[in-house]
């Protein structure tokens, strides 16, 4: 084949990576990899992860037989090539555009995904599943999964593979170590030891070793003798630990390498198998290998330069006013530490720990562990701030129970990602944590409607000693409001009214405010005088305020930026309690809607929602049921 004719053109499915020269292959990784870059540059995206694993991904459609060898990725982030060679590169350029192909691996989009992935640790889990479904049907395929960008600190893995260990469950792990955490260097020696211990030949003779070891009574010691020699050359302690035939570290740049190995542990005949490969996350691209994040996410770039698209100048990100007063504090307060699971730039605690080192903390992904290791920080004296997306501290929940909230230890919350996320879609979305978090006695909850309300949760969350605290806030820039020199706490438990009317009133818990405000215009353009109040605080509800809505407006109206089961509900709940539905206020309480929605931009999504200004104001010229159609045209355009 001559080199300059392009490979990659002819790769429909992985059936024709089949029967391809290795020389082939380290040529479609080439232009798997420039077809990637390419990708990511219109769509924006996570791309250094995926430039990590093209040989891997290449190498793995080649020697296995997909979608009937059940590939799983964790972290599906790393799988952009794998979806390339899959018969979705015509749609690549939509990757998490509204319509287009998810930034994750998903079950309903494609047969080669056969378990969605987007948060870390789930691939061993879900991958011992697949083995034993298969073993109980009586199948014949494969299972691997793909561990890697840090999923590795997620405690989750280990539970699995301790028990597919014990199941003695036949399957492959691929540890994809992209960031030298587990591996020392690897070369020749590395790569013979590796091909040698995962031959067939290695194999047969190791087993006729141990027939007879064992009928002489020596077959501890041969035991102990090889698993010393293996260990020495290559590691893996603690995976033979765990019960799993350990091979590795090779080069996972290595097409030769890779297939070789693979095509080995393909051939394995029993129990559970790890290969240990060590990529350079954004391989190949020089911006990607020289980033200090390696292009983890990016925005639209240039490919030639690697610069990326810069957002117009506008208000500071609430990200970046949290980790500001969080600064702020901890200057004044020598207690306060921030936590975050793997998330420092995510969560503005990286602008914390630079000024803060010694009390910044970073525990990896390990949710469960960061709720618990702040209550015990909280059980002797300290103020520890949790910062942690609101989608991702739902795997740590059985901590907030057990741990914080029933010893009412004074955790703070701070809950980022809080609504809807736009491009990474429906398990990124900070849908829940109202719910889940009012439910639980003796919580206090806040939500910023503006950057400056954020200050000022904040500096409550600091001065609540005896309860544990949340306070959520959007992915996103502020309103553009001047933020506060000396922000003060909150009354807990106290709203405010923003504008004042008499027929509709509109209750806001959260950054929907503005768009409440906007609502309330349009309304009073019809005639229609309108209140809106800012709740702050979904518990403790501020009582007298809702009284005053209820018994003073013809409807009420709740707006929040979350599931059915949270602020609405609360609000309904201590209405009834205190009988203010008994006398003809009409009440409607608007969510997000009770479906997991698609990826877009959160404009759109808020649209389709029904949280937008329009979707608002007719939602209260319905509750009147005044039939003014004209009226409902026009906000409804």
């Amino acid at each position: 084949m001559n080199p300059s004719t392009p490979l990659l053109d002819q790769i429909a499915t992985p059936a024709d990576l089949k029967g391809r020269s290795r020389a082939d292959l380290r040529q479609i990784a080439d232009e798997l990899r420039a077809e990637t870059i390419s990708a990511v540059s219109v769509t924006g995206g996570h791309l250094g992860a995926g430039l990590g694993v093209v040989e891997l991904t290449v190498a793995i459609h080649a020697v296995f037989d997909t979608p009937k060898d059940k590939l799983v990725w964790d972290v599906g982030h790393q799988a952009y090539p794998h979806k390339i060679l899959t018969g979705r590169r015509s749609r690549i350029r939509t990757l998490r555009q509204g319509g287009g192909l998810s930034g994750f691996t998903k079950r309903d989009e494609s047969e080669y995904d056969p378990f969605g992935a987007a948060h870390a640790g789930t691939s061993v889990s879900a991958a011992a599943g697949f083995a034993v479904a298969r073993d109980l049907q009586g199948a014949d395929n494969r299972v691997i999964a793909v561990v890697g960008d840090g999923a590795m600190s997620a405690g989750m893995i280990y539970e699995a593979m301790n028990n597919a260990g014990a199941m003695h469950a036949p399957l492959i792990v691929i540890l994809n170590d992209n960031d030298m955490s587990i591996a020392p260097p690897v070369g020749a020696m590395s790569h013979y030891l590796s091909r040698t211990v995962s031959s067939k030949g290695y194999r047969q003779v190791r087993n006729l070793a141990k027939r007879v070891t064992r009928k002489i009574g020596l077959e501890g010691l041969v035991k102990k003798a090889e698993h010393s020699i293996r260990s020495f050359n290559m590691g893996g302690d603690l995976f033979d630990a765990l019960g799993f035939y350990y091979v590795g570290p090779i080069d996972g740049h290595d097409i030769n390498a890779l297939v070789d190995v693979l095509e080995n542990a393909r051939d394995m005949e029993n129990g559970p198998i790890l290969v240990h490969v060590v990529t350079q996350k954004g391989k190949g691209y020089e911006p990607a290998e020289i980033a200090d994040d390696k292009y983890h996410g990016v925005s639209k770039f240039n490919v030639i330069t690697g610069e990326q698209a810069k957002a117009k100048a506008g208000p500071p990100s609430y990200t970046k006013v949290f980790g500001q007063e969080l600064i702020r504090l901890a200057e004044k307060d020598d207690k306060v530490v921030g936590i975050t699971a793997a998330m420092p730039s995510g969560t503005g605690l990286d602008m914390f720990g630079q000024k803060f080192p010694e009390r910044c903390f970073d525990v990896g992904i390990a949710e469960q562990h960061a709720v618990t290791f702040a209550a015990g920080l909280a059980a002797d004296g300290m103020r520890p701030f949790a910062a942690i997306y609101s989608t991702f501290l739902q795997r740590g929940y059985d901590s907030v129970v057990h741990d914080v909230a029933i010893q009412k230890l004074p955790v703070r919350f701070a809950l980022d990602r809080a609504g809807l996320v736009g491009a990474d879609g429906a398990t990124h979305a900070g849908s829940f944590d109202i719910g889940f978090l009012g439910a639980l006695p003796g919580m206090v909850l806040m939500a910023a409607a503006d950057e400056t309300e954020l200050q000022r949760m904040v500096a409550t969350a600091h001065a609540i000693d005896d309860a544990p605290s949340a306070f959520r806030y959007p992915r996103g820039e502020g309103v553009g409001l001047p933020l506060l020199k000396d922000p003060q706490p909150l009354e807990i438990g106290k709203g405010r009214i923003v504008k004042q009317g008499t027929a509709v009133a509109i209750l806001s818990y959260g950054t929907r405010l503005q768009e409440c405000l906007a609502a309330a215009d349009m309304l009073e353009k019809q005639g229609l005088s309108t209140t809106v109040a800012d709740a702050r605080f979904a518990k403790p509800l501020d009582e007298a305020l809702l009284a005053q809505l209820a018994r003073h407006h013809e409807v009420l109206i709740t707006i929040e930026e979350g599931a059915r089961g949270g602020f609405g509900a609360f609000v309904l709940h201590s209405l009834a309690e205190r009988g203010l539905l008994d006398h003809g206020l009409r009440i409607r309480t608007l969510t997000l809607p009770d479906i997991f929605q698609d990826h877009d931009s959160p404009e759109k999504m808020y649209m389709q929602a029904g949280l937008d200004a329009r979707s608002i104001a007719a939602q209260a010229i319905k509750a009147l049921g005044r039939g003014d159609e004209r009226a409902l045209k026009l906000i409804v355009g």
